[in-house]
């Protein structure tokens, strides 16, 4: 499978952007317009080691349900956010802020 590396330079504290990037209600902020909205699991502030949230969200017209779990993750520069139920399940996203 291919690999899609992105960097991004922020000037700001490290913890700041990794508690950020685990924000549940930064992510339904940014995502108002497609009506993202959790049904289940972790449902505000920010989602930690082996906890879930399940999103409800219109994607290309089509509504999807998607379960993802922070499967590992070492404070503050690196968590993976491991889909385990939904259209991408065999997709993992593994953010490192090293």
């Amino acid at each position: 499978m291919p690999t899609i590396t992105l960097k991004t330079l922020i000037d700001a504290p490290i913890e700041h952007c990794f508690d950020l990037a685990r924000s549940i209600d930064l992510h339904l902020q940014s995502m108002k317009s497609s009506g993202e909205e959790v049904i289940a699991g972790k449902n505000s502030g920010m989602i930690d080691l082996d906890e879930s949230v399940t999103w409800s969200a219109r994607h290309f017209g089509i509504l999807f349900e998607m379960t993802n779990k922070i499967s590992a993750m070492e404070y503050p520069t690196f968590f993976i956010d491991e889909m385990i139920k939904g259209p991408f399940k065999n997709s993992t996203t593994n953010t490192s802020l090293k």
